[in-house]
């Protein structure tokens, strides 16, 4: 058994799902340990600590996984908070993949009923209005690379720049060797209202071939999409690649690909059909949490594409 997040907070996220891939499944760790992202304040990327759109308005976004022919998808949420458990009961309950918008929360009143925890919800922290009210008076594009704030946080500086990217990707291996994978989001910071990222979208955010393996992305969603990230590395360990060769040949492929800013992040972590975990990023400062029987780690990734963090231009 093994549960396997993106970032240094995912080791809170992975402890908090650890007694539901014992006791459970692997599609109970995942959304446990989504769902407590989605609870957690702190993380300004993910549910009720979000940063919102450039309406002042949050929207969440989410996606689970078994396999091609399971998996569900919701998108643009304003009133539920939990984004993976409603993706689950589109997966489990209906005949389709994705809901978005008003409809998707009009789903979950209908899917979830009176269930406290996933009521309608207040999504917007008072953390993340006042960080909109801020940026309303000062603009700009996130980077905190520029932002000396970063040395408060309790995560690595080289991490802390990347907050506003930490979108949680969740993979997990049950006793039975059944692999599932869980996404959740509340997207780029002040984004155009309606917009969605990689996160809900399968084969981008993330994807899940039992006979395969399973792979999730963080960063900029952007850069996934356009490479279909996710399915890029479980496709090329399809076609004989080894899962390290596989997460370095996606961020390779963005590296060459796009003209890059240098608030530009991605990462990819895949977990084989075995359960072996591996990760790759873009830049520095990347981390994946990892909670099996031998306890709990953060570990870096096996490859970087731009160690000195330079800003490039695309090859091809």
């Amino acid at each position: 058994m093994r549960i396997a997040s993106t970032w240094s907070f995912g080791q809170r996220a992975n402890e908090a799902a650890w007694s539901h891939l014992v006791n459970g499944s692997a599609l109970d760790a995942v959304e446990a340990a989504c769902c407590y992202a989605e609870g957690d304040v702190s993380i300004d990327s993910v549910g009720y600590g979000g940063l919102p759109d450039a309406s002042g308005r949050v929207s969440l976004d989410g996606c689970v996984m078994l396999s091609p022919s399971r998996c569900g998808s919701v998108a643009g949420l304003r009133t539920h908070l939990h984004p993976v458990s409603i993706a689950r009961a589109v997966m489990e309950h209906t005949q389709h993949v994705m809901l978005v918008g008003c409809d998707a929360d009009d789903f979950a009143d209908n899917a979830f009923g009176d269930r406290q925890a996933n009521a309608r919800a207040e999504l917007l922290a008072p953390s993340a209005r006042a960080a909109f009210e801020k940026w309303q008076r000062d603009g700009g594009v996130i980077d905190q690379s520029r932002d000396a704030a970063i040395l408060e946080t309790t995560m690595p500086a080289d991490e802390a720049r990347w907050r506003h990217h930490d979108t949680i990707g969740c993979l997990a291996i049950d006793a039975r060797g059944m692999l599932a994978g869980g996404c959740s989001t509340s997207g780029i910071p002040f984004k155009l209202p309606g917009r969605v990222g990689d996160s809900p979208i399968i084969g981008h955010g993330l994807y899940v071939d039992p006979d395969i393996g399973a792979a999730t992305a963080t960063g900029a969603g952007e850069l996934i999409m356009g490479i279909c990230g996710a399915f890029l590395v479980i496709e090329s360990m399809r076609r004989g690649a080894s899962a390290s060769d596989a997460v370095r040949d996606a961020v390779e492929r963005i590296a060459r690909t796009y003209t890059l800013a240098p608030h530009h992040q991605a990462a990819f972590v895949v977990m084989t059909k075995d359960g072996a975990v591996a990760s790759a990023s873009l830049r520095p400062g990347y981390r994946t949490s990892i909670r099996d029987g031998n306890g709990s780690r953060v570990v870096e990734p096996e490859f970087v594409a731009l160690p000195d963090s330079s800003v490039t231009e695309p090859t091809a």
